[in-house]
């Protein structure tokens, strides 16, 4: 039986162990704040997200936050829309899921399609480059913070700091697939290696029944006829470069393990040298695009859709035509994330008392840290250097910048941000506003 509020509104799956139970309205109220102000990539995401609902309102304790969020590390696609869901559908069921993940992605497509255009009309202009400076030096800073929390919640014993530290490793040193190390950490847990991490997660209310075979097959056919309904129309209307874009990308989307930054080498690969949709350094421009609007990374698919949608679509007007095809990008991209959620949440949530499950996914955790870690490495290097290469020395590939191309001011704004955050405590809007100000002023000295 379902649990019940006072009166006679009965809860969501999952919802009986909420210390604060929110109704519909000031949890989308709430999602849609999140929406506009998830900036930092997915650490600070999940840490915004962790701030305003575990720690501020308390909607959701610190183990099912964590349970939830190692399923969603585990899933291709973005982790933290991802979780923006399942904490939805937790509270709300699927309406509550839908709307979650929807207003996490909105705010930042709508924000990144109108810096597409612009991109592609006036991206020579010294304003927007200078702008764009100044935002990515605070973006850093943002990280930064973000690491720190995510590190103190999930490495809490030393056997979690030294698979978190293996996995840092791994990547930064010897650029094993994120797949590769979140599965070994995962092994790890599962044979008991990892210490006490699996201590489960308290089974506070009942858990929702688990899908069965019927209902999971009625699931996936109306999913995935949603998922390319797009595509055959652009094929029905003869869409040449909407329907490349939407079959490269729904590829795309069912292997992005690691969020955006796994897959960009490869996409910048195909768009530039197979495709031809964008010149040699656009990429990392459009990363930088995604970097510095709120919602997840790999918005920055459809900032290459949009560019190739605006040079190529024949028929359109080019500004209409990148609309359409950053969109598309969005479209192939999400939908599988909210199927994933609602196939596999009531299962995850089955299992949350497990001890050796929950062990292996407290070891997935601490891994994730040490992923963490090293994409705010990597994000570190892009900004204090202009140019940073590759060294290959047997098994070793690491990183190297190239030390004449260091960027003083950004480690100025750098800093800036870190005071404005650490020091004074200003918030993520206020920072990023105030960066992007002071780049401006830098380049008109």
């Amino acid at each position: 039986m379902a649990a019940v509020r006072d009166g006679n509104e009965a809860l969501a799956p999952g919802e009986a162990d909420l210390a604060v139970r929110p109704t519909f309205l000031e949890a989308a109220k709430l999602w849609a704040t999140i929406g506009i102000l998830s900036f930092g990539g997915p650490a600070g995401q999940i840490a915004l997200m962790h701030r305003e609902v575990v720690e501020k309102r308390r909607w959701i304790g610190e183990a099912r936050f964590l349970h939830a969020l190692n399923y969603c590390m585990l899933l291709p696609g973005p982790e933290a829309q991802q979780l923006a869901t399942y904490i939805g559908w937790l509270m709300h069921g699927t309406r509550g899921g839908l709307v979650a993940g929807l207003l996490f992605v909105l705010p930042g497509l709508a924000v990144m399609l109108a810096l597409s255009v612009l991109y592609a009309l006036y991206h020579q202009t010294d304003t927007l480059a200078a702008i764009f400076f100044g935002l990515k030096a605070a973006v850093l800073a943002i990280v930064v913070e973000a690491l720190l929390r995510l590190g103190k919640r999930a490495l809490k014993g030393g056997a979690a700091r030294l698979i978190a530290a293996a996995a840092f490793l791994s990547l930064f040193l010897f650029a094993v697939p994120f797949p590769i190390v979140i599965l070994l950490a995962g092994l790890i847990g599962l044979a008991g290696l990892a210490g006490g991490a699996g201590a489960g997660v308290p089974d506070l209310d009942p858990a929702p029944p688990g899908r069965r075979a019927p209902e999971i097959l009625r699931m996936t056919l109306i999913w995935a006829a949603l998922w390319m309904a797009p595509v055959a129309l652009a094929a029905l209307l003869d869409g040449t470069i909407f329907v490349a874009i939407g079959i490269f990308f729904a590829k795309i989307a069912v292997v992005t393990f690691g969020g955006a930054y796994a897959v960009l080498s490869y996409v910048a690969q195909q768009a530039v040298e197979t495709h031809g949709w964008l010149r040699p350094g656009e990429m990392l421009d459009g990363l930088a695009l995604a970097e510095t609007t709120p919602g997840p990374l790999v918005l920055v698919l459809s900032f290459v859709a949009a560019m190739a949608a605006f040079r190529e679509a024949s028929g359109l007007d080019p500004v209409v035509a990148a609309l359409l095809g950053g969109t598309l990008a969005a479209w192939v991209t999400f939908v599988p994330c909210f199927y994933l959620i609602f196939l596999g949440a009531p299962s995850v949530e089955r299992l949350r008392g497990n001890r050796r499950l929950s062990a292996a996914l407290s070891a997935i955790s601490a891994a994730v840290a040490g992923v963490i870690l090293n994409l705010a490495v990597w994000f570190a290097l892009h900004v204090l250097f202009a140019r940073v290469d590759r060294s290959e020395i047997g098994p070793l590939s690491v990183p190297v910048p190239e030390l004449s191309s260091f960027e003083p001011q950004a480690l100025l704004l750098a800093g800036f941000a870190a005071l404005l955050l650490f020091g004074l405590k200003r918030g993520v809007p206020l920072t990023l506003l105030l960066c992007g100000g002071a780049g401006l002023l830098l380049a008109r000295l």
